[in-house]
């Protein structure tokens, strides 16, 4: 069963860009993370305004991904080299559209040249070109790029800080442990004085 490559999850971690805390989108979407939206499950970027650990974002990008994995491995008739394979989850992953978009189907009847040409549809909103570019030339080329993204905060409103991210090399994050996202913690109840004192008085009557 075919797998994306840890090069396959840099090259969609480069696209994504890492955010630490939740971020609204392009499009007005709630996300967190590694292009982690609440379509793909829990936590609900909207709900959710902790900041999260760089464990626990690749932890949640490695559940994501494997929801795409099984899309773009149901929609192809045709074998895939692992580079295809990454390119068709990098783009499933970004547009959701694997099922409906005609290169697919293109390719699927053996028509490269027109399955090329036609992945380039996919290009709005403008700002997205430079990743449908480099998802094009990694299935039909088989190019990757270096697996260096941007880590970076986002303000409460929503806003990311694109002036304060950080370079890393995605290969060094997949090496390390996952960990699961913590539940935020559930506030204690508080004990009013009245209560306090008949728990007093209950235990002084205990002790005669």
């Amino acid at each position: 069963m075919m797998k994306v490559s840890a090069r396959g999850l840099a090259e969609i971690a480069s696209h994504e860009g890492i955010v630490t805390s939740r971020y609204l989108d392009s499009v007005g979407v709630w996300t967190i993370g590694i292009g982690h939206t609440v379509s793909a499950g829990p936590p609900d970027p909207k709900t959710n305004i902790r900041e999260y650990s760089i464990s626990e974002i690749m932890g949640i990008f490695a559940r994501d991904i494997a929801k795409f994995e099984a899309r773009v491995r149901k929609a192809f008739k045709r074998e895939l080299t692992q580079a295809q394979f990454d390119a068709a989850v990098s783009f499933d992953f970004n547009t959701g559209g694997i099922h409906r978009a005609s290169w697919v189907d293109r390719f699927n009847a053996g028509r490269d040249g027109a399955a090329k040409a036609a992945f380039m549809n996919w290009s709005k909103p403008k700002e997205i070109i430079p990743r449908r570019r480099a998802e094009r030339d990694l299935f039909f080329g088989g190019k990757y790029g270096p697996g260096l993204a941007n880590i970076y905060p986002a303000t409460a409103s929503g806003k990311v800080q694109w002036g304060n991210g950080r370079r890393v090399n995605v290969f060094d994050l997949l090496k390390a442990p996952t960990q699961k996202p913590t539940a935020p913690a559930k506030p204690t109840a508080k004990v009013g004085w009245l209560a306090t004192l008949l728990n007093l008085i209950a235990s002084i009557l205990k002790g005669k």
